[in-house]
């Protein structure tokens, strides 16, 4: 398998995901990458605590649309 970096020294290995961390050593035939660590995804909520997680949302409660216009336009 050949691999090429980008103009940024970025080199896409097949199989590597956003997160995973790598320990790199010198060897004598060239670097060699070891997967430390690959983080693991948050289970996913179920419908009943999705609807509890909006239900006790309190952020923007009682905001009148024309006021929550107001805040997220630009003048």
């Amino acid at each position: 398998m050949t691999l090429i970096a980008d103009a940024k020294k970025r080199v896409v290995l097949p199989g590597a995901v956003a997160g995973d961390v790598f320990a790199v050593s010198q060897t004598t035939q060239g670097l060699l990458l070891k997967r430390i660590y690959r983080p693991q995804k948050p289970p996913k909520k179920t419908k009943p605590q999705v609807l509890k997680a909006i239900k006790n949302w309190k952020s923007l409660r009682g905001v009148k649309w024309e006021k929550l216009r107001k805040m997220t336009r630009e003048p």
